[in-house]
């Protein structure tokens, strides 16, 4: 039986997908409930990755999603633990995740980010003979413990593998989508290379796989679309859409529900409602953020001309961003240079809402 959608107006939408991402303020479960919201590890498992090529970015990210008080050290000691790592999960980029999810993704996205790196492999001199050499030296190096990244390129250099401009970047890549290697626990202010251990037990059958991942993400995104979850992925329309619709298909009570957002089809986990949603208020969040970067159509959460301020130039780099009731409405800054303002916003907010923003921002505990 098709299950009628949930009407929502796009100002609706937006505060739903605000919840979803754990931005919204926490509210108890019921009655009794002093758990006082997730921890790191618990935010990272629910959204199964967040875009991590910006270490500090990702670090904020997690412990603004995760129980009031959570501090950079905290998320930090997650890694230390190794409940937490990073690695090459999808679309050629850094993600943060768990230790199983690395694993998951990569079974679904190697293959294809592999032949996709292979013409810039080829433009760097980098042929299978330099990563078999490459990977046996590191296999060695992290027989016993983890290595800085600097540690690792010059034991390369020291072996005849050559590293010479973006060759290391690109063979640290390379090994980490042969399930060599990531990025794992602190050394000082950055993180260590450590071995991936070998799975144990049978994988996950990559279609039951599509499916958790479908609903995890609608769960930890939602409302969004098939589209947004394959683009999020890097994997193409055709698996991804079967997975959805195969969740879909369950009875009632199934974990996809239809929305309709001013008229276009998307989907969410639950009958949501809007109930203390009616202001969500000033939310800031760090560069890259998935609030952002976690779908393919961001219209519904900026405009153009918000989405030109969080990314001014064409080097890729995401700014961290303002949002007002779970919309963008420009960018900001902890310490602005002397006599400027803190944020940069699109023409329109109100002196009350930027009086607002002004004191999150001067609020801000995470460096």
């Amino acid at each position: 039986m098709t299950r009628e959608p949930l009407l929502l107006t796009a100002d609706a939408a937006c505060r739903l997908r605000l919840r979803s991402q754990g931005l919204a303020p926490q509210v108890p479960s019921g009655p009794g409930d002093d758990r006082g919201g997730p921890n790191p590890v618990d935010v990272v498992r629910r959204m199964v990755a967040l875009q991590g090529q910006d270490l500090p970015s990702v670090l904020r990210a997690i412990a603004i999603r995760s129980r009031p008080g959570t501090t950079l050290d905290d998320v930090r000691a997650a890694f230390d633990a190794g409940d937490l790592v990073r690695g090459w999960t999808q679309r050629g980029t850094l993600f943060a995740t768990t230790p199983r999810d690395l694993t998951a993704l990569v079974s679904l996205t190697a293959e294809r980010m592999i032949r996709a790196a292979r013409r810039v492999r080829e433009y760097e001199g980098i042929d299978d003979a330099v990563i078999a050499r490459a990977e046996g030296v590191a296999r060695e190096a992290l027989s016993d413990s983890g290595v800085t990244r600097a540690t690792m390129i010059d034991l390369w250099q020291q072996a005849g593998v050559p590293i010479e401009g973006q060759r290391g970047y690109h063979l640290i890549a390379a090994l980490a989508l042969r399930g060599v290697l990531h990025w794992g626990p602190f050394a000082g202010a950055q993180q260590l290379i450590v071995a991936t251990p070998v799975a144990h037990g049978a994988p996950e059958d990559p279609a039951t796989l599509l499916r958790r991942l479908a609903r995890a993400y609608f769960a930890s995104r939602g409302p969004a679309t098939a589209e947004d979850l394959a683009w999020w992925l890097g994997l193409p329309k055709t698996p991804v859409r079967a997975a959805v619709a195969s969740l879909q298909a369950l009875p009632d009570g199934a974990p996809l529900t239809p929305v309709a957002v001013d008229g276009k089809a998307m989907l969410a986990v639950g009958r949501e409602d809007t109930a203390g949603l009616e202001r969500a208020g000033v939310v800031l969040v760090p560069g890259f953020d998935e609030i952002v970067l976690g779908y393919r159509d961001r219209s519904l959460v900026a405009s153009e001309e918000a989405m030109r301020t969080v990314v001014p130039f064409i080097n890729g780099v995401f700014r961290p961003a303002v949002l007002v009731d779970g919309q963008v409405v420009g960018t900001w800054r902890r310490a602005p240079a002397k006599g400027e303002a803190p944020f940069d916003l699109v023409p329109g907010v109100p002196a009350r809402t930027r009086r607002e923003i002004a004191a999150a921002i001067e609020a801000w505990r995470l460096g």
